[in-house]
């Protein structure tokens, strides 16, 4: 049966109110550093959620055999996800250089090279977008152990000194420095195990959708290239066959 000291000694409130002013410090910090991952780790879910639902609705206007200009126009002039936004780049580009005239193979390199740089810009920025947080997680993982691991080794020094005090090596006298030690260790692990792993599966998304958009930068311009190579006249063939194949 637990007694009333026993109980106490496993109740983290109790822990927390009879610790050194140290440890509660410590306590503190570690309850704050994992709310905040826990808010990063939400926040991200929810985003990559939505912009991979996005992407995939979008994929699948482009492979349905629509024209490319009827999918940016349904987009919009400046749309919130980034692969339509690239698609209103690159077709924005393309008709300012058909307005110039017949376009020669100068110009024709000229405009390869704008629209190169301007999705490359696009994509760095969008690849730091998503990747907002990340360092949260990451302090909060490799940190948190050592903090919980400073709370134990107060905690015990607190534990030898009441061991100094009373000169009584009865477990009763060191059992509270001991317990609040080792709750501090736990809080710590608490705090980092799940911001270690969330930063492990977001930076794998997010490196995962920043190919994506390499991969729609590398279509359009592979799509821009096939309409200088042929035919100048200004509509676009419509899009046709699966896009997972990725032909434009």
């Amino acid at each position: 049966m637990t007694t009333a000291a026993e109980a106490s000694m496993i109740n983290p409130v109790t822990l927390f109110l009879t610790a050194d002013i140290v440890v509660q410090a410590i306590m503190l910090g570690l309850a704050v550093a994992s709310l905040w991952s826990w808010a990063v780790i939400i926040d991200k879910a929810v985003r990559f959620s939505a912009l991979n639902r996005q992407a995939n609705s979008f994929e699948q206007d482009v492979g349905s055999g629509r024209s490319l200009e009827e999918i940016a126009a349904q987009a919009g002039p400046n749309p919130a996800h980034p692969l339509p936004r690239m698609l209103v780049i690159a077709l924005a580009d393309w008709r300012e250089a058909r307005t110039r005239g017949p376009l020669t193979e100068n110009h024709a390199n000229l405009l390869m090279s704008r629209i190169d740089r301007a999705l490359d810009s696009l994509i760095a920025r969008e690849g730091q977008r998503v990747e907002n947080g990340l360092g949260v997680l990451s302090v909060v993982a490799t940190s948190s152990p050592f903090i919980g691991l400073f709370g134990t080794v107060w905690g015990i020094m607190n534990a030898f000194g009441a061991i100094a005090l009373s000169g009584n090596t009865n477990l009763s006298t060191v059992a509270p420095a001991i317990s609040e030690a080792l709750f501090a260790t736990a809080l710590g692990l608490a705090a980092a195990i799940p911001a270690y792993i969330a930063y492990n599966k977001f930076s794998i998304d997010a490196g995962k959708f920043t190919g994506r958009l390499e991969s729609f930068a590398d279509d359009l311009q592979a799509a821009v290239a096939r309409r200088l190579g042929g035919s100048t006249a200004p509509s676009s063939p419509p899009v046709t066959g699966d896009h997972s194949r990725r032909e434009l």
